[in-house]
Order: structure tokens, then sequence, then C-alpha cells
């Protein structure tokens, strides 16, 4: 029976998209334990190189430095649930903590969308305006640039929270092995539609409004390459071919997570579809240090150097 606290509000919930996996599960855990350990040292170890570097104090590898500081903020945010949920036979879980994960899933979307924006804006002033790129992108507009990016969704998430944590529910079972607002949002007893439409408005509105930025910059940054020279398209080619690997994998694993959300995929295997829902939450964190850390030479070098020193 569903348990209720004095304000109406399911006391837990549910993760029922777990299935009984018998003595798999200890694979399964040693799997995502492994993963989580390599995506959080990779992560880590990159932002320590580029912190203790001062040849990588540029605004690329401190933009970097952010993404990679958010990778390990959204592993931390689904994989130690993901972990004791794996063993447990009872998949509940408070509901104080699911709102907590629910918080930390997607303000890590949000800033990885809005991260990917900044290094396009700072990609297309280093190609567009290469004699002005000193002048124009300061300091001061780094650190304002970063703090818009972390800030901004972290203050929005909130009053998805709020809204979600004073809804009237009538179920706690959320079909997933995660918790997410909008599985919250279906088990809502009266209409929802000011969640619905706010959670709505907020996800197309970074989403979007960070791609429409992104496809922008890279239009000017095309209209550069075309009529510049070999050395241009060169340095392009070198420095825009990870950023975009990277927002397409995330967009990519986004948009399965957002059409399960809102459609009936009950026709796909289960297991599939929890590949699919976590894919943006697992992929992003390794690939993208794996992608940067091969493809930017000046990384690539230096992280060589520390690894391979005393041979």
């Amino acid at each position: 029976m569903m348990m209720m606290t004095n304000s109406s509000q399911v006391s837990y919930f549910t993760l029922a998209a777990y299935f009984e996996t018998g003595n798999f599960k200890y694979l399964f855990f040693m799997i995502v334990l492994f993963l989580y350990i390599f995506t959080v040292s990779i992560n880590v170890f990159l932002i320590v190189v580029i912190c203790m570097n001062r040849s990588l104090h540029e605004p690329m590898y401190l933009f970097l430095c952010s993404l990679f500081v958010n990778e390990v903020y959204g592993s931390t945010g689904l994989f130690p649930l993901l972990l004791v949920q794996i063993l447990s036979d009872v998949h509940t879980v408070s509901a104080s903590f699911c709102f907590l994960q629910i918080y930390s899933v997607h303000t890590y979307g949000a800033v990885e969308y809005l991260n990917l924006s900044i290094m396009s804006y700072d990609r297309y002033l280093a190609i567009c305006y290469p004699l002005q790129y000193n002048t124009r992108m300061t300091s001061k507009k780094i650190a304002i640039l970063t703090a818009v990016a972390w800030l901004y969704p972290l203050l929005a998430c909130i009053v998805v929270i709020y809204l979600n944590s004073h809804s009237q529910l009538c179920g706690n079972n959320i079909y997933k092995v995660y918790c997410d607002s909008h599985s919250v949002v279906k088990l809502a007893c009266s209409n929802a539609h000011v969640v619905n439409i706010y959670g709505l408005l907020a996800s197309f509105g970074t989403i979007f409004g960070a791609l429409i930025f992104i496809m922008f910059t890279y239009m000017k940054i095309l209209k550069v390459c075309f009529s510049g020279s070999k050395q241009t398209r060169q340095k392009a080619v070198s420095t825009c071919t990870p950023h975009l690997a990277s927002l397409l994998n995330f967009t990519l694993g986004a948009s399965f997570e957002l059409i399960q959300s809102r459609f009936n995929m009950s026709s796909l295997p289960n297991m599939l579809r929890i590949v699919l829902s976590l894919y943006w939450l697992t992929c992003q964190p390794i690939f993208n240090p794996l992608m940067y850390g091969l493809n930017i030479s000046k990384i690539r070098i230096i992280c060589k150097s520390l690894l391979f020193a005393k041979m």
C-alpha cells in the first residue's frame, strides 16, 4: 500500500523498471561500478591536468574543465543509487532522495547544453575574429559565461522540484531505473498542467535555445572557412570536430530519453529501454574526456608526458 505523509505526498517511490536478474546482479554491479570509477577518474584526471598546467589556462581549456566537472556531477547523481538498486531486492527510494536525484539529473543536462553553447561561442570568436579574440574573450567574460552556465540551471530546476514536491500524487511507481521529473508528473492525481508546461518550456527553451545558438555560430564558422585559407580550415576542423561529436552524442542520448518519457515504448524489450534511458547519463561522461583527450593535441601531449614520465 502506498504510504502518505501529512502533505498528501508519497514517502517513497518504487523504481519499477528493474527486473529479477538472479546471480547476474553481481556481474551488473561490477560493470556499473567499473564504469563509475572509470568515468570519475578520467574526468578528475583531466580537470587536474588543466588546473595544474598554466599553458592550459586558456578559455577553451577552462570551458572544457567546466564540462568535465559537470560530467563528474552528473555521474555522481546517477551511479551511486544505481549501484544500490542493483544489489537490492526491493527497488524503493525515499521521496526526498528521489527529488534530489531529479534535481541533479536535470541540472546536469541543462549545464551540459549551456557549456557546449559557450564552447561554440568561444570557437566562433577564435576562428572568425582571431586578432580580436584576446580582447573579446577576457577573464571576466569567461567567469560570467561559466557562472551563467551553472547558476541558471541550478536556479531554474528548483522551481521544478518545488512544483513536483507540492503535487498530490496518486501513485508511487516510476517505470525507470532512476527518478525523473516527467515520471513524477504522470503520477499526479489532478491535472498537472502547470508542472508539465513549466517543465516543457524549461527543457525546450534550454535545449533548442542552445542548439539554435550553436547552429548560428557554426554557420558563421563555415562561412569563414569557405572563404579563408587552408590553415583556417584546418584550425576549424581540429577544434570543432570534438565539440560537434560531443554535441551529437549528447543530443542523440537526450532524444532517446525524451521519446521514452513522452511516448509508449512498451513494445521494446525492457533491457533495451533501460539502456536507451541511461545512454545520455552514462555515455557522455565517458565520451567527452576520451574525445577531447585524444583529439586536442595540447591535452594529449601533456597527458602522455604525465602518464609516461618515468618511462
